[in-house]
């Protein structure tokens, strides 16, 4: 039975060479897959949202396994590199609402009109002309 299962690891790993594997996109589907799947459970008598979790399990599943077993290495490489830029991004948003959350008691933060650049200038100083470190515009606001 042992040499079965190795046999058969053997094959698919032959199987599986050229091919993408589990990046961070599948798994996180393979989360995503999950979460549907739960909902799913807790929306089965809704017969609406039961059939859009449905399609959604499945076209997941369907688009997980076809980047999983594709050999279109590039174009992989390049959804899943959009996938991690998108997540870095998103954690670099999260970091700076959380550190503006902690320096709101003493600071305002402000926008700039020209380059949408966020400015701290600190608070209870009246009205105030802001240079912009970006690009150098000036505007007044009141801390």
């Amino acid at each position: 039975m042992r040499d079965f299962f190795r046999k058969l690891n053997y094959k698919f790993s032959l199987f599986m060479q050229g091919r993408n594997g589990m990046d961070d996109l599948a798994k996180a589907e393979s989360v995503a897959l999950w979460i549907v799947l739960i909902a799913m459970l807790f929306l089965s008598r809704v017969p609406v949202a039961s059939l859009v979790c449905n399609v959604l399990f499945w076209v997941i599943l369907i688009h997980m396994y076809f980047r999983v077993f594709s050999k279109n290495l590039n174009q992989r490489y390049r959804e899943n590199n959009w996938y991690r830029n998108l997540r870095y991004r998103m954690a670099v948003k999260r970091d700076r609402r959380k550190k503006e959350r902690v320096q709101k008691g003493a600071y305002r933060f402000y926008s700039c009109p020209s380059c949408k650049q966020r400015v701290r200038v600190p608070k209870g100083r009246g009205k105030i002309c802001i240079t912009c470190p970006k690009c150098r515009m000036e505007f007044v606001k009141r801390t």
